[in-house]
C-alpha cells in the first residue's frame, strides 16, 4: 500500500453514559465538524461521507451530516456490529487511495440505551444466535444469554486461562491499567483509578468476567477527514500522518468448531493484521503504541497474541510484567481503551483512530507515548468483521 492517503484531520466529542448525552445526530454532527476544523477543510470540500452506527434507523449519517450542510454528496450509512466506526474509515481510505474521491468523511457515533444491549428485532433470525449456541455445546452449559456478548468473552477467558493453567485473576490487571491511562484522557467516560482488589470484587458477570472488566454503555461520536497526498499538497494540509497499510477480516469456517479464542476473532484479528504487516512492511516488533479492541479484559489479553504482540501462550508474563504499559515494550490502549473510555459502538473504530493519530502528532497530553513512529489500531465486530490499520508518521 502506497503512502497516499492521509488523516488530515480527526474529532471526538467527550463520551458519556446513556441518558446523558445529546441525541445522535448532533453528537455526529459535531465530531465530524471538529475533525473538519482539525483537517482546516469546510464541509463543502467533502466528496463521500460514511457513517458507521449499529442502534439506528437507516439513513441516520444524512441525519447527522445534513446539519453541516446538503451539499448532494453520497453518504452511505455503515453496521459491522463494533467495528462499523473503522469499517466506515475503510471505505473512505479505499475511495481516496483508488482515486474516486479526494476528500472522504468517516463518521462513527452511538447513542446507547441504558442496562444490557439486547436485540433491536425479536421477530427473525439473530445474527449471534450460532455464537451462543456455540459456547452452550462447548462448554457445557445451558444457553444463557442474559449477559449478553460477555458469554462469549467469558467463555474465551476461561478456555485461555485451563488450557494454560493460568489463574484467571490475571484478567483483572487489565482494567487497572486501563484506568491509570484513562486518568489522562478528558474524552474517557471512568478517570477514576480502581485496585486489583476492587476490580475483582465487582459483580460477577460471566466466567472470569466482573463487571469492572466489561466495557460499559455508552454514548458519543468521532470522525476523521482522509484526503489524498497530492489534494493536501496542493492545499497546503497538514500530512504527517498516513495510513500505510489496512485490511478487513470476516469469520473462516472453522469458527464455530467449539474454539472458543475463533469464536471472538482471534483468526480474523491474525488474518487482518498480517495482511496489515505486510502492506505496510511494518513488523509487530516496531509497534510502540496500539488501541485494540478492550471490550472485555479477556479479549485485550487475546488479541495480544492474536496481534503477534507477544508470542502465543505469554500473554499472562506480557501483563504481568508491564509490557503492555508505559515503560514496557507497547502500550495498549494509552486512551484508556473500550473498558475506561467507553464504547459507543459506531464510534469507537474512529476514536481509536484520532487517539493514535494524536499519538503520532505528539498531541497526546499525558498520556503521550515517547518517540512515536508508528500506530497500530485493532477495532472488532462480532459477526463478524475485524478491521486492522497501521497508521505511520512522515515529513508532512
Amino acid at each position: 500500500m502506497s503512502d497516499r492517503v492521509v488523516v488530515a484531520g480527526v474529532g471526538m466529542i467527550p463520551f458519556v453514559k446513556p441518558g446523558t448525552s445529546d441525541s445522535y445526530d448532533q453528537m455526529g454532527a459535531e465530531a465530524a465538524r471538529r475533525a473538519l476544523a482539525d483537517a482546516g477543510l469546510a464541509y463543502e470540500d467533502v466528496q463521500l461521507a460514511y457513517a458507521g452506527y449499529v442502534i439506528g434507523d437507516s439513513t441516520s449519517g444524512q441525519k447527522a451530516l445534513y446539519h453541516l450542510g446538503q451539499t448532494g454528496i453520497p453518504v452511505f450509512n455503515v453496521n459491522n456490529n463494533c467495528s462499523s466506526g473503522s469499517s466506515a474509515l475503510y471505505l473512505a481510505r479505499q475511495a481516496v487511495d483508488t482515486g474516486v474521491a479526494d476528500v472522504a468523511l468517516a463518521l462513527g457515533f452511538e447513542q446507547m440505551p441504558k442496562g444490557p444491549l439486547e436485540p433491536v428485532f425479536q421477530d427473525r433470525p439473530g445474527t449471534l444466535d450460532a455464537f451462543f449456541e456455540r459456547v452452550a455445546a462447548a462448554r457445557g452449559v445451558p444457553d444463557d444469554r442474559s449477559a449478553g456478548s460477555a458469554v462469549f468473552f467469558g467463555a474465551a477467558g476461561a478456555q485461555y486461562a485451563e488450557d494454560h493453567g493460568m489463574d484467571p485473576s490475571v484478567f483483572a490487571h487489565i482494567t487497572v491499567k486501563s484506568r491509570k491511562h484513562a486518568a489522562n484522557n478528558p474524552y474517557a467516560i471512568f478517570r477514576a483509578p480502581l485496585t486489583f482488589e476492587e476490580v475483582l470484587a465487582s459483580p460477577r458477570i460471566y466466567g472470569p468476567l466482573t463487571r469492572f472488566q466489561c466495557c460499559p454503555p455508552t454514548c458519543g461520536a468521532a470522525a476523521a477527514v482522509v484526503v489524498s497526498k497530492e489534494y493536501a499538497n496542493r492545499r497546503g494540509l497538514r500530512s504527517d500522518v498516513v495510513i500505510a497499510g489496512q485490511a478487513v477480516a470476516t469469520d473462516f469456517p472453522d469458527a464455530f468448531d467449539g474454539d472458543m479464542k475463533k469464536l471472538i476473532g482471534y483468526d480474523m484479528t491474525v488474518a487482518a493484521s498480517k495482511a496489515v504487516y505486510e502492506q505496510s512492511g511494518i513488523g509487530p516488533e516496531d509497534v510502540k503504541v496500539v488501541e485494540l479492541h478492550d471490550c472485555f479484559t479477556t479479549n485485550e489479553f487475546i488479541t495480544y497474541e492474536a496481534l503477534a504482540l507477544t508470542p502465543e501462550g505469554t500473554a499472562e508474563r506480557f501483563v504481568l510484567s508491564g509490557d503492555n504499559t508505559y515503560g514496557g515494550r507497547v502500550v495498549t490502549n494509552p486512551s484508556g481503551g473500550l473498558i475506561s473510555k467507553g464504547h459507543p459502538l459506531g464510534a469507537t473504530g474512529l476514536a481509536q483512530c484520532a487517539e493514535l493519530v494524536w499519538q503520532l502528532r505528539g498531541e497526546a497530553g499525558g498520556r503521550q507515548v515517547e518517540g512515536v513512529q508508528v500506530a497500530l489500531q485493532h477495532n472488532l465486530g462480532l459477526g463478524g468483521a475485524c478491521v486492522v490499520t497501521m497508521y505511520k508518521k512522515v515529513d508532512g
